[in-house]
């Protein structure tokens, strides 16, 4: 979702009030947007939002916050949220780096994202930032997506960045876990059937 749709979602959070006083600080006040940040769980709750099952109020505050950041202070501010935040935080701060102006420069914290084992930030890493990562990282998160059984369609630009080096990752997998009496899950094997089709016709 954008940011304006993410602010719309939102009109019915517990304390629209706050949400709003706390965005227009964070423009005011960048060295703010920690406290605020950690409080937005509790001032706005953690349902999901209705117009985006996928995305929850805290989430949503959360990127909004960060989308109000001065561009010169974006960088470290990031870097400090994800680093000493929890989870949830951690989570919020990648799935706002499309709209932040930082370049490349978080790239970091993807690649710290698909070293964990959380499911919700290895999701979150291969979101449209996820441009950014070279394809030997891109490939190596997809298999651990197949691995977690996380769904692929989580990742952006999967059919366009799949090609053959992924085809035989995939296929390898496949290969392992067909002689231990097991199978990749649904949208990995469909995703390996597109590639060997386009294999196949090129």
């Amino acid at each position: 979702m954008e940011p304006d749709e993410l602010r719309a979602a939102l009109s019915a959070v517990p304390e629209p009030d706050w949400l709003d006083q706390a965005v227009r600080r964070v423009a005011d006040e960048p060295d703010a947007v920690g406290r605020l940040f950690a409080a937005a769980g509790r001032r706005c709750g953690r349902a999901p939002l209705p117009a985006a099952p996928d995305w929850t109020a805290d989430d949503a505050a959360r990127v909004l916050l960060l989308t109000m950041l001065p561009a010169d202070r974006v960088v470290g501010q990031v870097e400090t949220l994800y680093r000493y935040g929890d989870a949830a935080e951690k989570r919020a701060v990648l799935r706002a780096l499309p709209w932040l102006p930082i370049g490349a420069a978080a790239v970091p914290l993807l690649h710290d994202a698909i070293r964990t084992n959380d499911t919700r930030l290895v999701a979150a890493a291969l979101g449209p930032y996820a441009g950014h990562l070279d394809a030997a990282t891109w490939r190596q998160a997809v298999l651990k997506c197949v691995f977690m059984e996380v769904p692929l369609a989580v990742v952006d630009r999967l059919d366009e960045r799949a090609d053959g080096e992924l085809e035989i990752m995939l296929a390898g997998l496949d290969e392992e876990r067909r002689a231990a009496g097991r199978s990749i899950p649904a949208d990995a094997t469909a995703l390996l059937d597109r590639l060997r089709l386009t294999t196949k016709e090129a």
